[in-house]
């Protein structure tokens, strides 16, 4: 049967392809315990629990076979039939097939209407009264029965066989680390073998820039396992790095009349009951620090800081403010520490301690429309310094539930959208995906290949000012409340350089390279003049350094050359007598001899 492209979406052929696996897992392994096999942006994964394994596990041989499995029952014409039942229709039923798992989705439906974690922690939290579920959708694929809204394809030949099993990876059962350890067979999908294949290439693509192995093999970084998942520790050059996008932020700030502060990593626990994180963020907070455990008569908590707001809102309360002192902008490059689950870690990506560039910006409302414009225009430049020119922007809207007037979200809204029209900007609503305290622009770059990354957000807030009791004295002598701005251009410093390494694979341009000038003199002879030459270069703030180990020159240049740097300069007997430096640029090869006046002449150039 061919396929009608226009017949089903791409995200219900992957949905459909999930059960197809779940099909041929049954057949090929009889007893399987199924979690959940939900579509990806590329493909579709499911959950489960293999008896016959014994906790071995599957392998690379495995996936093969399931995938053979799944194109046989591809062509055997399997219909996919609906089935609407009651709850406990449907709880004597998986109980029957022996699904723990689906079991346990069926309880929570009927406790809280959902199978969402974050909505259940919500109702618990909140206390909302769920909406009831009466009844459930199943769907049948020959022998497979899984719990399911859909939709899917009508019948397994309407499925294309453009799809291909990628891994084996552990997952802890609904993402929680205290619940049992599954196995997730992911695979992807398209429409045409032309697709799949082009998603392949990417994807080796992908591979080579990989910044986690690009870490290692650039020696930029590493996570140890004697400090934990989620926390880097940064080698010379990887922190060399993240102090030239830190200082490159930073100038642009406070040229553009931002006031640093720097503020603690610990803050006693009442403060984030004030600021409202306690209530709205906790989850994502590390436990407290109980000091009375260490001291009796200490009795007040303490809690490793998850944001910088509270503490700036404290530095602007410090005194009265006037409206002759606003707008007032504080910058800080701020290290928080939020607990993301050990399964959602990933390298500089995504962790558990990181700094941000934060700021905090308090103005009128008849400054807001020119904070906003600023705010657009320098998120811009700044991005585009860095190598990226290619971006979508989202303007997300009042959600249904806030804090705040209409009145005043209306105009924070209109605002924001009001500033990217005159600047100019193609934009897209996200309508309700604005926080609950206020309306926000984000804006996603888009990397060497096209993908997409979360960096800037410029966020209003009417929630911090209420709480905090903030003001200023307006021009009438009356106490007025502050619009407050928060706003992050690059955002987590750790996953902006992931993005920056990926981005470039490595290969950095000049001024971001953390060793810009490798020096190779030929002989141990040679090294006093490069020693000459590298101080030259460090009082003129170039990064370089002299590799002077015991390699051949020949392998010294190729190590140099594989740590992409820039330039390498080889000094020997001819060198040393013409007072020059033999130079090769990185992707042009043997530039041949330079006196050290043109080659820091030709620096300068590039530097700019």
């Amino acid at each position: 049967m061919a396929l009608n492209k226009q017949k089903y979406s791409l995200d219900t052929i992957r949905h459909s392809l999930a059960h197809v696996m779940a099909l041929a897992l049954q057949r090929l392994y009889k007893e399987v315990i199924y979690g959940v096999g939900p579509t990806t942006e590329n493909g579709f994964y499911y959950d489960v629990l293999i008896k016959k394994l014994n906790n071995n596990g599957l392998s690379a041989e495995d996936l093969l076979k399931i995938e053979e499995e799944m194109k046989k029952i591809i062509q055997e014409g399997l219909r996919f039939k609906k089935s609407v039942l009651s709850l406990s229709e449907a709880k004597k039923l998986f109980k029957k097939l022996n699904q723990p798992l689906k079991l346990e989705l069926l309880n929570d439906l009927e406790k809280y209407g959902t199978t969402d974690i974050d909505e259940i922690s919500k109702i618990k939290e909140l206390k909302l009264k769920p909406k009831p579920v009466k009844t459930i959708t199943i769907y049948q694929t020959g022998d497979f029965i899984d719990l399911c809204r859909g939709p899917h394809v009508k019948n397994t030949k309407d499925l294309p066989l453009s799809f291909k099993l990628m891994k084996i990876s552990g997952a802890y059962w609904r993402g929680n680390e205290k619940n049992q350890m599954l196995q997730r067979i992911s695979g992807i999908a398209f429409l045409t073998d032309k697709e799949l294949n082009n998603y392949l290439n990417f994807l080796e693509e992908a591979k080579k820039r990989d910044h986690i192995t690009l870490g290692q093999k650039l020696d930029l970084f590493h996570i140890d396992e004697n400090i934990g998942p989620g926390l880097i520790l940064w080698h010379p050059k990887g922190a060399i790095l993240k102090r030239i996008i830190e200082n490159y932020a930073l100038n642009e700030y406070l040229k553009n009349d931002y006031y640093l502060v720097n503020t603690p990593h610990v803050a006693q626990y009442k403060l984030w009951q004030i600021s409202g994180h306690a209530g709205f963020y906790k989850e994502s907070m590390f436990p407290l620090i109980h000091l009375n455990e260490i001291n009796p008569e200490e009795k007040v908590d303490y809690q490793l800081k998850p944001m910088n707001c509270p503490f700036h809102i404290l530095i602007y309360k410090n005194q009265i403010r006037s409206y002759k002192d606003l707008p007032l902008r504080y910058t800080e490059l701020g290290t928080v520490y939020r607990y993301e689950r050990s399964g959602t870690l990933h390298g500089l990506a995504r962790v558990r301690g990181f700094t941000q560039d934060d700021a905090h910006i308090w103005c009128t409302p008849e400054q807001l429309d020119e904070e906003i414009h600023n705010l657009i225009k320098l998120s811009f430049r700044i991005l585009k310094h860095f190598g990226f020119n290619d971006f979508e922007v989202y303007l997300s809207t009042r959600p249904e539930k806030y804090v705040g007037t209409i009145q005043n979200w209306n105009k924070a809204t209109k605002a924001l959208e009001k500033a990217l029209q005159e600047e100019k900007i193609k934009y897209l609503v996200d309508k309700g995906g604005g926080a609950f305290y206020g309306p926000k622009i984000d804006i996603k770059l888009k990397d060497a290949l096209q993908r997409l990354w979360q960096c800037t957000t410029i966020q209003i807030d009417f929630n911090l000012p209420q709480r905090f009791e903030m003001f200023y004295i307006d021009k009438n002598g009356k106490k007025q409340t502050p619009i407050m701005i928060h706003r992050a251009l690059l955002g987590s410093i750790e996953r902006f350089m992931a993005v920056l390494i990926e981005h470039y694979a490595g290969d950095f341009p000049f001024w971001l390279a953390p060793v810009q000038i490798e020096i190779l003199p030929v002989l141990d002879k040679h090294l006093a003049y490069a020693k000459s030459i590298l101080k030259k270069l460090k009082d003129l703030d170039y990064r370089a350094e002299i590799d002077f180990s015991e390699e051949t020159l020949s392998k010294r240049i190729r190590n140099a050359e594989i740590n992409k740097i820039p330039y390498i300069l080889v000094v020997g007997d001819k060198e040393i007598n013409n007072n020059t430096v033999a130079v090769r640029k990185r992707g042009k090869g043997d530039l041949g001899a330079y006196s050290l006046e043109k080659l820091i002449a030709g620096l300068q150039e590039e530097a700019k």
